[in-house]
């Protein structure tokens, strides 16, 4: 092996150094932890999602810890996209690292009005459409699990701009597969995923709610990662379409995982309020790994899970996994 490995990805128009990524929500407008780290080392920074007009977000409780994992309903909390641009997209002019902003929206008029407004912004590299956000009473989940809608929502949006156009999917569904066609058919670049499920937690002395009036979050960190890694892999293999992996990622082995069931690249969202710098140890950690197994390109490592195995003592194969 000469030289040093090509962990570069393309999604689109956008070509990112290395995989490894912010998710959405858990790394705020990006100069919260510019403390923490060179901010130019990441593949790509995902700030948290913009609507068009200010939300103050979720009543408290806001979050509760469960086993393995995190709830939240934080509720789209952000400054909207006026005082976005105005306010918080002006530190990207010393930032290398190619933005990408997550945006929510209660109807399709409102996520193209968004679109148009980024796509106006030279800082502004790629889109991530919010569709699967399951802490909104309005907008937040209705794109996600509804077939037509999801179609007329990324078409609408794909006429809007020419950036990088990313879907974050939920897996609150039957079957992802055919939400990721649908996306792919009609002019993502790629898709992320996987969004927060729906969880719920008691508390068995008052018998209400840990979230409060909330009642219900997003679950979130180690809990969800086989789940995520399982919607990554069924979509990789029917649909030709970029997969961005997301869930429960908190280390190089972890990304490793879903770069093997096919993901091009992977975000990490719980545990940057563990570890601020995960991103960045996870980066480093891939590079190393890439050297010490002679792998050139990370395209020799994705999509390499072994899925037939021979059974001991016949010649009988089957499929790792749950069956079709």
């Amino acid at each position: 092996m000469s030289g040093s490995p090509d962990g570069s990805v393309r999604i689109g128009p956008l070509r990112l150094k290395n995989p490894v990524m912010p998710a959405s929500g858990t790394f705020g407008y990006a100069e919260e932890y510019e403390t923490f780290m060179d901010l130019n080392r990441l593949g790509a920074i995902v700030v948290k999602t913009i609507t068009l007009k200010p939300r103050v977000g979720s009543y408290p409780h806001r979050s509760t810890e469960v086993a393995s994992g995190f709830l939240a309903s934080i509720g789209l909390q952000n400054v909207g996209i006026e005082h976005f641009i105005e306010d918080k997209l002006p530190f990207f002019e010393s930032v290398r690292t190619p933005l990408i902003v997550s945006i929510g929206g209660e109807s399709i008029e409102d996520y193209v009005s968004l679109a148009h407004a980024l796509d106006r912004q030279a800082l502004v590299r790629g889109i991530e459409l919010n569709v699967s956000c399951p802490n909104v009473r309005k907008g937040g989940l209705h794109f996600g699990v509804d077939p037509e809608a999801l179609r007329d929502l990324v078409a609408r949006v794909r006429q809007a701009t020419g950036k990088a156009l990313i879907v974050k999917l939920t897996p609150m569904v039957t079957d992802l597969r055919p939400f990721a066609d649908i996306c792919h058919r009609h002019g993502a670049d790629a898709v992320s995923l996987i969004n927060a499920p729906i969880g719920m937690a008691v508390d068995i002395k008052t018998r209400r709610s840990k979230l409060g009036k909330n009642l219900t979050g997003g679950l979130t960190g180690p809990a969800i990662k086989p789940m995520a890694l399982y919607c990554v892999w069924r979509v990789c293999r029917a649909v030709d379409l970029p997969v961005i992996g997301i869930g429960g990622i908190s280390s190089l082995e972890d990304a490793l995982e879903f770069f093997i069931a096919g993901a091009c690249a992977a975000q990490v969202g719980t545990w940057n309020f563990i570890n601020p710098r995960v991103t960045l140890d996870i980066i480093e950690g891939l590079e190393k790994y890439m050297v010490e197994h002679r792998i050139e390109n990370l395209s020799q490592l994705r999509r390499t899970l072994v899925e037939e195995v021979p059974k001991v003592g016949t010649h009988r194969k089957w499929s790792v996994g749950v069956t079709e």
